[in-house]
């Protein structure tokens, strides 16, 4: 967490609207105080670029944390504790940079100061005397949609062993705001879930946050060390100070609720429609992440096989393929999915999924839809046993760089696609017929 205050009145508006306020700080000596701030490492760094666009009267001052700590109604951490992560952070060796300027990760190389060391929480629960208790969550649980929809799994959790233990348990979460062009989108992903009580957006002031009994923060926890070995989820129930390895694999599902959620017309015409020609296939070939993706080319032909090979489904995607095709059987829903609650109502009502490593594998598993996902790393491969109903394809990435300088040149990198023209719709198409 970053603790400051900030030197002039400002208004922060988020992307659905919501107002987030910054008041001078008033009564400095009283540090239980609405005008001084709480929020993430990530959200901070933003809100100094906000400010940096605004005028350079606008600055946003860092707070001692172990001042604000020592208050005594500040509630308890939960979880890998996250204490002075501001102050450790900055004093990281800047000759790492100097090692390699265009590989360095600054945010890894920093996350090497703070702790990781698991903790109990069991443990840092004992001695509590309240029967309802409240909780605050700092920060997403996760960056990316396949890594906040695993974030809500390890929540559940968590509340649910919460609840054996306390009669009612309270729990909100603070999400970075200030500069997050997603906002919205995360902020409904974790609204979908039942036992959370509010998503709100960051900054939070010291008084509402002492408000709390207890907080988890999660700022800068996708750079942890835990977090690139273990599964999401499981990553996830470690930071909260959950032996992940004691919490039986069927405890690990996602969920995503759409029972309020009321598909436009159009939508649902579609999706009624497809239905009654019979079986349906989503085919997802392409990822934010470039590396993730199936090259276009390689991704028609893969779409034009499973049309000829699958005459008993439609093949449905909702992003545009040059499908070179006008098979009466291929349907792009690109234009009827446009928020999480779209895609994730369109994929409820498949009958399988082909996709790459993204969402999608993780919301058609909160749906139970036997799913074949394409991976390109042998980890994320190893780490989908975690689903029952997930069966996992790798692709090896055989490319070879032979730039001898410190930056990549795409036109040195032979063999880029030869791991992926490996991939055979037939071994796809066996695996969907195992299900």
């Amino acid at each position: 967490m970053v603790i400051f205050r900030v030197t002039e009145n400002i208004n922060i508006k988020t992307t659905d609207g919501t107002l987030v306020k910054y008041s001078k700080l008033k009564g400095p000596s009283n540090l239980f105080n609405e005008t001084v701030y709480i929020t993430t490492f990530e959200d901070f760094e933003d809100i100094k670029k906000v400010f940096l666009n605004v005028g350079v009267k606008y600055k946003a001052r860092v707070i001692d944390e172990t001042k604000i700590r020592y208050l005594s109604q500040f509630p308890r951490e939960l979880g890998v504790t996250n204490l002075n992560e501001h102050f450790l952070t900055q004093k990281y060796d800047y000759s790492y940079k100097n090692l390699n300027k265009a590989d360095i990760n600054e945010a890894e190389i920093k996350s090497i100061y703070l702790n990781e060391d698991s903790v109990d929480l069991n443990k840092q629960l004992e001695g509590t005397l309240k029967k309802d208790i409240s909780i605050m969550i700092l920060g997403n649980v996760g960056l990316s949609m396949s890594e906040m929809i695993c974030g809500c799994t390890s929540l559940r959790i968590f509340y649910e062993k919460l609840r054996k233990k306390f009669r009612s348990v309270k729990l909100d979460i603070y999400l970075n705001a200030s500069e997050n062009k997603f906002y919205s989108r995360d902020k409904m992903i974790f609204s979908n879930q039942n036992f959370i009580n509010s998503v709100n957006p960051l900054s939070i002031d010291v008084k509402s946050f002492c408000a709390y009994d207890f907080f988890v923060d999660f700022s800068s926890v996708t750079n942890r060390s835990y977090f690139k070995h273990l599964s999401k989820i499981d990553a996830f129930l470690y930071k909260l100070g959950i032996d992940y390895r004691k919490i039986d694999e069927n405890e690990k599902f996602n969920t995503i609720n759409i029972s309020s959620y009321k598909p436009k017309n159009e939508l649902k015409e579609k999706i009624d429609r497809l239905k009654l020609k019979g079986e349906t296939l989503l085919f997802h070939p392409y990822s934010a992440n470039l590396n993730k993706s199936i090259p276009k080319e390689i991704a028609s032909r893969i779409l034009r096989e499973l049309i000829e090979k699958l005459p008993e489904y439609t093949i449905v995607s909702t992003i545009k393929i040059d499908s070179k095709t006008d098979d009466d059987r291929y349907v792009d829903l690109s234009a009827n999915s446009q928020n999480f609650l779209d895609f994730s109502y369109i994929v409820a009502n498949m009958s399988k999924v082909v996709t790459v490593d993204t969402a999608t594998y993780h919301i058609a598993e909160a749906f139970f839809i036997p799913t074949v996902v394409i991976f390109t790393t042998a980890k994320e491969s190893a780490n989908s046993n975690i689903y029952s109903n997930s069966k996992a394809v790798y692709v090896e990435d055989e490319s070879k760089n032979f730039s001898k300088f410190i930056f990549d040149n795409d036109s040195l990198i032979l063999h880029r696609f030869t791991g992926w023209n490996k991939l055979k719709s037939s071994k796809i198409i066996k695996l969907l017929e195992t299900f």
